[in-house]
């Protein structure tokens, strides 16, 4: 006889757990092998007694989600079935529940860590003067580092915002653009531009843009200057050079407030050069009021499939990894040989 348990769930959450044709609650029932049922107002679900519990709190999490957001999305679903699998994972999961809105978008939609990486990265944002952010595509580093600036522009903690990246074409030669300069680098500053329309809205960001108090700009333009009062945000950082970390480092002033962020798989500099995100890491790493935050595969907020995608990727550059050092030492192993 299975286990079965019996739980009560707002009647107005339930089409928002349940999901467009029973969707998120199909996805329960296969990753935890139970069976759940919409019965007289009530659930029910059924299975083993361990995997009954983990869903059982799954669908409480969703409950509580529904009633903050208003939606929820699957990437809400997979990350909660994904913590119920680790120990104390949903109650260390339900700490999502208490945190603010960071900021809303220009269509009203709220803005608030999504993941308890997310969480930690914000916690640092708030606490530090420099926050590393660290982790694979989609796991939210520049845009909510965005959020966190414009709230704090809003707020006029600090005067003024700059964003920047270092220009590097990503894998493929584009050539000459056409153009002035600053026609010629808007390609490389597209996200930052997308990020910032969504968040602020076009019209508030190009009225502020000519009044100068939020600047958009490659890397390059950085040097020789000192910021104060602003709040800096480096994105793409595993593209800069050690010699341009320590200058962008070297130019924050007094009340300012940096966040690096960067994907230390996604390298585009040549062969042979170190990424200054690399070894800023090793340097930096025990000096006061800096944070480093890591996020994984576990902190994608994109499309579902781009966490495949990016786990994929990691499981065959570590098996690569792995490959490399073997034939390495058996190579070792017989010049040692040979040399006897």
């Amino acid at each position: 006889m299975p286990y079965e348990n019996k739980i009560k769930l707002p009647l107005e959450h339930l089409q928002n757990i349940f999901g467009q044709h029973d969707t998120y609650i199909q996805k329960i029932e296969k990753d935890l092998d139970v069976i759940i049922v919409d019965r007289d107002g009530g659930i029910k679900i059924q299975g083993d007694q361990t995997q009954v519990e983990k869903a059982t709190k799954i669908m409480k999490q969703l409950a509580e989600i529904s009633k903050r957001e208003k939606n929820i999305q699957e990437q809400n679903v997979d990350y909660a079935i994904t913590m119920s699998k680790e120990e104390n994972g949903i109650e260390e999961l339900s700490r999502l529940n208490d945190i603010d809105c960071i900021c809303h978008t220009i269509s009203g939609k709220p803005v608030r860590p999504k993941t308890l990486g997310q969480k930690k990265y914000v916690d640092a944002i708030n606490e530090k003067m420099i926050v590393f952010g660290t982790g694979p595509a989609g796991t939210g580093k520049t845009y909510l580092a965005m959020a966190m600036a414009i709230t704090a522009f809003k707020k006029e903690t600090v005067s003024r915002i700059i964003l920047t990246r270092p220009a590097i074409e990503a894998g493929e030669k584009l050539g000459f653009l056409p153009g002035d300069l600053q026609s010629k680098v808007d390609p490389y500053l597209r996200p930052l531009y997308d990020a910032l329309h969504q968040i602020m809205g076009a019209d508030s960001f190009l009225k502020n843009m000519e009044k100068g108090l939020i600047e958009v700009a490659p890397l390059a333009y950085m040097r020789g200057r000192t910021l104060d009062n602003a709040y800096i945000i480096l994105d793409e950082a595993q593209n800069t050079t050690p010699a341009q970390m320590k200058m962008f480092l070297t130019r924050i002033g007094f009340g300012s407030k940096v966040i690096i962020t960067g994907d230390l798989t996604q390298k585009d500099l040549a062969q042979g050069v170190k990424s200054g995100l690399d070894v800023a890491i090793k340097v930096l790493n025990r000096v006061e009021d800096i944070a480093f935050v890591n996020m994984t595969v576990k902190d994608v907020v994109r499309h579902p499939l781009v966490q495949k995608i990016v786990k994929a990727y990691e499981e065959y550059e570590h098996t690569l990894a792995r490959t490399e050092t073997a034939a390495k030492r058996l190579g070792e192993k017989k010049r040692k040989i040979k040399n006897k």
